[in-house]
């Protein structure tokens, strides 16, 4: 394998996966019944609406919560006592993506997306829709909320100004004071203690994050008032929380280990592992209120396991005796498991009984549950159910022609007898992770007798920092042969009709698409660029400042690294590509500015291979309008559908 430039390839282990493994006489063949089924659940999830981003009133006699069941992603608010109906919150006609409740119960916190694009806002209102008011709105920039301090109506938030640098700040929703903690690039708050007295902060490219606390007092130390911590360890820190006092942190981080666990940090800066698990990553934590016990969120080859813990120090510990670390550690209990196969966001209760949770899986759109921490009990609380007929994910692994083992998610068409159709379909980041979530596109897929393999490829999260690394800078290019390498897979194992392969991804994926057509000429039928990055200059050039300086540390640097960013990037070797392309981007998308599809199109069409595209004027690197997302699951499917089965449904 060369990896001086994108060159054609020869086809993975041996095989011709680019010419038909079977007699193109044979054909899928898919029984009536089934097929019908199929095609009410694809109906069925393409109407599906979700809700999300739940936050509980401090009471807990309602929950706020995100849902785009009028079309539009709303704030909408549910009394959880007497059978109260859900009522949406004026908040104006811009999409929304997150929520939370103050602890007074007085206002809600919302971050608002202008136009449907990637920078957000920050404004509060009643939880009856009065008083809408902006609290973070900086001109060509973005803001985001972290969480309410607990001392007033008083907001930790963040803004970052279109050169990039950003700035911590504490706001009061009542008056609009506001006060800067901490800034500079690549800066994200996390928490502030209750007095006020430090702030826990976040620095640092992708892969590389560091925290820092600073000391807000007259007294601070160090540099700035700022003491790092973990600061000796290999890795990288995502979130992290202070206790009530303000005197230990703790962090999701994977710094001296392969896999990310929950560690502490105390006033000595010696770091202490709480929580890990050689089988898992940890991938999301909640503490409660008075610091007695935090609730993990494990993420274990894709699926969510929870667990409540005792806090180092809680006054009374759980009885369960089961350990994680050895003697001294904090004792563990398992929660059932939730009701779906993914915890997307959890908060806790002020009066920490309760946790609230986002639950999604293939069948189930995302939905908002209860979970009692005593008795492991939960209530859906808001969302739709299971959808009937729609298609569960199998966990497959494979491996890659180095021996790396991969996996992914495999979505088998309802009753298809002999090889079919398959679309392997590759997600963002690349940091970022296949799960077996609600995805409408592919019931779409299935319903139109196509399968669907979504890998986790190398760079994936959730399987370890070194899996995650794997394709940093050069190695990128043992990336682009593991698509490859998943096309193989289904080929070998009798799932698909090498003939009837199609590629297609999102952001990154939509990069890495790009990167295997040409690099594979002739092994996929179809593919689909969606918001996808294809020159890697003109991507540092466009995308925002800190975007830019964040994607260092995975891809390389514009300067120093020049020659091999060229040599990855897809464009420069448009006159091998020999599949024809839809492609897919938001006019408003900042991040993988809309220039990266425009030029795909021009290259495509000079190259003489069919490319149709799809613009989304009101949408930027998401797709958050459900009728948009329509639009695009029957634009997708009916693009796969007549490139891999020659039929184009009505």
């Amino acid at each position: 394998m060369a990896a001086e430039a994108l060159g054609v390839r020869t086809p993975p282990l041996g095989e011709s996966v680019g010419k038909p493994a079977v007699k193109s006489t044979v054909k899928s063949t898919v029984k009536s019944a089934a097929k019908s089924a199929a095609k009410s659940a694809g109906d069925a999830a393409l109407g599906a609406w979700s809700c999300r981003a739940p936050a509980l009133a401090p009471d807990r006699g309602a929950v706020a919560y995100v849902s785009d069941r009028d079309g539009v992603p709303r704030v909408w608010v549910r009394p959880l006592r007497r059978g109260g109906r859900a009522r949406p919150v004026a908040t104006g006609p811009e999409p929304v993506a997150e929520v939370s409740w103050s602890p007074s119960g007085e206002r809600l916190a919302v971050l608002l997306t202008p136009g449907g694009g990637e920078h957000t806002q920050v404004w509060t209102v009643r939880p009856d829709g009065g008083d809408l008011r902006p609290l973070a709105a900086p001109e060509g920039g973005s803001a985001w909320f972290v969480h309410w301090t607990g001392r007033g109506d008083l907001l930790l938030a963040a803004e970052v100004a279109a050169s990039g640098t950003a700035e911590a700040l504490l706001v009061d929703a009542a008056t609009g004071g506001r006060e800067t903690v901490a800034r500079g690039p690549l800066l994200h708050p996390e928490a502030v203690s209750r007095d006020h007295a430090r702030v826990l902060l976040r620095r640092g490219p992708r892969g590389v994050r560091r925290m820092y606390v600073r000391e807000l007092s007259p007294e601070a130390t160090g540099p700035g008032g700022e003491r790092p911590l973990l600061a000796d360890l290999p890795g990288s820190t995502g979130y992290g929380v202070l206790s009530p006092g303000g005197e230990t942190a703790y962090l999701l981080s994977d710094a001296g280990r392969d896999r990310a666990a929950l560690l502490a940090v105390a006033g000595d800066g010696r770091p202490v592992v709480l929580a890990e698990r050689p089988d898992a990553e940890l991938d999301m934590f909640a503490l409660t209120a008075d610091g007695r016990r935090v609730v993990l969120v494990w993420n274990a080859a894709g699926r969510s396991e929870l667990e409540v813990m005792d806090a180092p120090g809680a006054p009374e510990p759980l009885e369960t005796p089961e350990r994680a670390g050895g003697a001294g550690s904090p004792a563990r209990r398992p929660l059932p498991p939730p009701p779906g196969e993914v915890v997307t966001s959890i908060r806790v209760s002020l009066d920490d009984r309760a946790a609230v949770l986002t639950v999604e899986g293939p069948a189930q759109p995302p939905h908002v549950v209860l979970c009692d921490l005593e008795t492991g009990r939960y209530r859906r609380v808001a969302g739709a159910g299971r959808i009937a007929g729609a298609v569960d994910a199998e966990l497959v692994r494979l491996p890659a022609r180095d021996g790396l083992e991969l996996s992914g998610w495999l979505y088998r068409p309802p009753a298809a007898v002999g090889p079919a159709p398959y679309a392997v379909f590759l997600h963002g980041g690349p940091e970022d992770q296949e799960r077996p979530t609600f995805n409408p596109l592919y019931q779409s897929l299935l319903a139109a007798g196509i399968g669907v393999l979504a890998p986790n490829v190398r760079g994936s999260a959730g399987f370890g920092r070194a899996f995650r690394e794997a394709d940093d800078h050069a190695l990128r290019f043992r990336a682009i042969d593991d698509v490859a390498d998943c096309a193989a897979f289904l080929v070998r194992a009798g799932l698909a009709d090498a003939a009837r392969l199609a590629c297609l991804g999102w952001s990154y994926g939509g990069y890495l698409t790009l990167a295997a057509l040409v690099t594979y000429p002739g092994l996929f039928r179809a593919g689909v660029d969606v918001c996808g990055m294809a020159d890697f200059a003109t991507f540092y050039e466009r995308t925002e400042p800190w975007i830019a300086a964040a994607a260092v540390s995975e891809y390389g640097h514009p300067e120093a690294d020049r020659d091999l960013l060229h040599a990855l990037s897809p464009l420069h070797a448009f006159d091998r590509l020999a599949t024809p392309l839809l492609v897919v981007h938001g006019a408003r998308d900042t991040n993988v500015p809309v220039y990266e599809a425009e030029q795909v199109v021009r290259a495509a069409r000079a190259a003489g291979v069919p490319c149709e595209v799809l613009l989304f004027e009101d949408e930027g690197h998401e797709i958050r309008r459900r009728a948009n997302r329509v639009t695009f699951v029957r634009r997708v499917t009916d693009w796969l559908d007549r490139h891999l089965t020659g039929v184009f449904p009505g």
